[in-house]
């Protein structure tokens, strides 16, 4: 098995509460990057607005710790987005769709009933490196 590599950038919020997790591993030519909240890595808090802001910040946060491990959401291969409200999927599909290109990755939406830091969205990837 290859060796697995934590990635952590400043530019991406660190793991909440201290929490055991990194915010990548990369394993091989792959990066599996944790789900990424809308906080502003500089102060912690979260955005303000809606899930179309909150996506922005989301994609942000998931382009800095994918470029910190050499990769980027072009070189993505599989998405999962969380939603507290699949009634907000438009909105964040607008959003991602700016930020990712054809051929666009492999994607899972999923509605849950609550977030991290009282997120709207959460999005987490496989990509990758090179």
């Amino acid at each position: 098995m290859s060796s697995r590599q934590s990635i952590h950038t400043e530019r991406a919020p660190a793991p909440l509460g201290g929490a055991p997790y990194s915010q990548a591993i990369v394993c091989g030519d792959l990066v599996f990057a944790s789900g990424q909240v809308p906080l502003d890595p500089s102060t912690n808090a979260l955005v303000a607005g809606g899930v179309a802001e909150q996506t922005e910040q989301v994609l942000r946060n998931l382009q800095a710790v994918l470029e910190e491990a050499g990769s980027g959401l072009d070189r993505a291969l599989k998405t999962t987005v969380f939603l507290t409200d699949l009634g907000t999927f438009g909105e964040m599909n607008d959003v991602y769709g700016r930020h990712l290109t054809a051929p666009y990755p492999a994607r899972s939406t999923i509605e849950v009933s609550a977030l991290p830091a009282g997120a709207s969205v959460e999005i987490e990837c496989t990509a990758v490196r090179g």
